[in-house]
């Protein structure tokens, strides 16, 4: 009987692990993976409903479950009072938590603090909303300023082309528009603590998602104005806020040393990475760090002069830096190897 039971809480936890990701599947993927019928997951399934730890939605062909939420808050930040980032934190955010681990109150007191700060510092908006969601998994915090937005200011105080290069920039760190106050580390450390890190603005959106260790751009067809960032976090995760940091470090100098640079950001929509404008674009600043990882993920193929002006001119010109590519393709490995060997002669 109590292995019958213990079987029951392992099936449930499962259904309760895996439903954010799959909403629309997880009866599926429970049937799959304890090898039992549909009509027993849905027992298991509504039993969590009663219980209130599942919300469902939608009919029977289309039915989507949810964690149902223990918090939902919300409130409106007035940034005319020039209010500070940890009194807010330390008032309004830290007690609305609950119970969490000290790993995981470390990474939102980070998170939090730095966009908020952003927004106080860097929007010119005259307020923010912040709206958090917890359930028993995860926690959601989401952050709304009505000032200029973040890539056309970072476009506008750097003379860039498009507010998309304000990404890439983003996504190599150490960015600011203000180096007397501020590093440019937070929203780059921010995004790697984070299950779920997002920020839109304009026209451009920026994504990292732990699991899959990658940054995009998406276009939005109808212009935001202002700035949100959304992130999320398990409730329970291994993760640190020193652990992170390491990542990015090298050698006995605790600095920021070391960037991982998503090379498909360098490209916009259809169009491939063959000229040296878009070699140069791509490791513009990257010369403040010892370490550069280039990663070619999504990235189908490569021209000579992108290649040569970003593995044999960047090379010849900052020999102290230690360049390194990943997740290269077999054309894009050859485009490489080619400039590389020029380098050498």
């Amino acid at each position: 009987m109590v292995g019958i039971r213990k079987r029951g809480e392992d099936i449930r936890q499962f259904i309760l692990d895996n439903v954010e990701s799959h909403p629309r599947d997880v009866s599926n993927l429970a049937v799959k993976t304890f090898d039992i019928t549909r009509q027993a997951v849905n027992k298991h399934i509504q039993r969590l409903v009663e219980q209130g730890a599942l919300i469902v939605s939608g009919s029977t062909k289309n039915r989507h479950y949810f964690l149902h939420p223990l918090l939902q808050w919300e409130t409106i930040i007035t940034l005319e009072n020039k209010s500070a980032e940890d009194s807010i934190w330390r008032n309004d955010i830290e007690p609305k938590l609950g119970k969490l681990p000290d790993n995981v109150r470390d990474i939102w007191h980070y998170g939090f603090t730095e966009m908020m700060n952003n927004a106080i510092d860097h929007s010119d908006g005259k307020q923010v909303s912040i709206n958090m969601t917890r359930t028993a998994m995860s926690t959601e915090l989401v952050l709304f300023d009505n000032g200029v937005g973040i890539f056309k200011k970072i476009q506008n105080a750097l003379g860039l082309e498009d507010e998309r290069h304000a990404v890439l920039e983003l996504s190599k760190g150490k960015l600011t528009t203000d180096p007397e106050r501020h590093t440019g580390e937070g929203i780059f450390f921010s995004s790697r603590m984070f299950d779920d890190f997002r920020i839109l603005s304009g026209n451009a959106f920026f994504s990292h998602t732990h699991a899959e260790d990658e940054d995009w751009i998406l276009e939005n067809q109808k212009f935001q104005t202002g700035t949100g960032v959304f992130m999320k976090l398990k409730n329970h995760t291994a993760r640190t806020v020193k652990k992170v940091v390491d990542e990015f470090t090298t050698g006995d100098e605790y600095g920021f040393t070391k960037t991982v640079v998503p090379v498909k950001l360098a490209q916009y929509g259809n169009e491939k990475l063959i000229s040296r404008s878009q070699g140069k674009r791509l490791m513009e600043r990257v010369d403040r760090f010892k370490v550069v990882v280039l990663d070619f993920d999504n990235v189908e193929t490569i021209g000579q002069a992108f290649a040569d002006e970003v593995f044999r001119v960047f090379v010849k010109q900052h020999p102290h830096i230690d360049l390194m590519s990943l997740r290269a393709n077999k054309h894009v490995q050859q485009m490489i190897q080619r400039a590389l060997s020029n380098a050498a002669e």
